[in-house]
């Protein structure tokens, strides 16, 4: 189930270092047999995303040296501590630097959303101005589209640890919610009492 026209890129968010849970990088914790980062490549991989797009950061050597990543584009961003803000900017091998047509944003911490919400948000797709959130319960979440037209204006609104809050808010009545509160369970792996959630 792949997009094979190259039009949905995946972009995971795994840089960050774990502030909460004590200096302990997403990434990096054990979820099912493997990492949660490559848990989260997976889905968007399996979800249908032609190209996956892995935005590292903390301890990103050791991320690389334990992990398989066939296939995956890794980008490095320097500017990690700054917060997930600067994620979607870091470098020419995120998908804003590619001829994707649209980015479906997803991050490492949260393994209860798998391939079933990556596909049903990408096929929400419709242009490059497409600009889609899935929902749980009708409460905005990720896995979160925005279409090429729109990923420079996101990139240069994302700040600190909001993400891309601002964006959405700004074109809030734009987004195209997917009810995905069905499929998927949209908890984050956030403080160090979580990980007890991990399998």
């Amino acid at each position: 189930m792949t997009d094979e026209d190259g039009r949905v890129a995946g972009l995971l968010l795994a840089a960050g270092g774990g502030r909460r849970l004590g200096g302990r990088p997403k990434a990096l914790l054990p979820h099912r047999g493997r990492l949660l980062v490559e848990h989260a490549a997976e889905a968007l991989r399996a979800g249908g995303c032609a190209s996956v797009h892995v935005v590292l950061g903390a301890r990103a050597e050791e991320v690389r040296a334990r992990v398989a990543l066939p296939g995956w584009v890794l980008v490095d961003n320097p500017d990690w501590e700054q917060g997930m803000g600067a994620s979607p900017r870091a470098g020419p091998d995120s998908p804003a630097g590619t001829d994707a047509r649209a980015a479906l944003v997803l991050l490492v911490g949260q393994p209860g959303i798998g391939p079933e919400a990556v596909a049903r948000v990408r096929r929400a797709y419709r242009s490059p101005h497409s600009l889609v959130s899935a929902a749980y319960d009708g409460a905005r979440g990720h896995p979160v589209l925005f279409g090429a037209a729109r990923w420079a204006g996101t990139a240069a609104t994302a700040t600190g640890d909001r993400g891309a809050r601002a964006c959405l808010r700004e074109h809030a009545a734009g987004v195209e919610p997917v009810e995905c509160g069905d499929i998927a369970q949209p908890y984050d792996i956030d403080t160090e009492a979580d990980p007890a959630r991990l399998e």
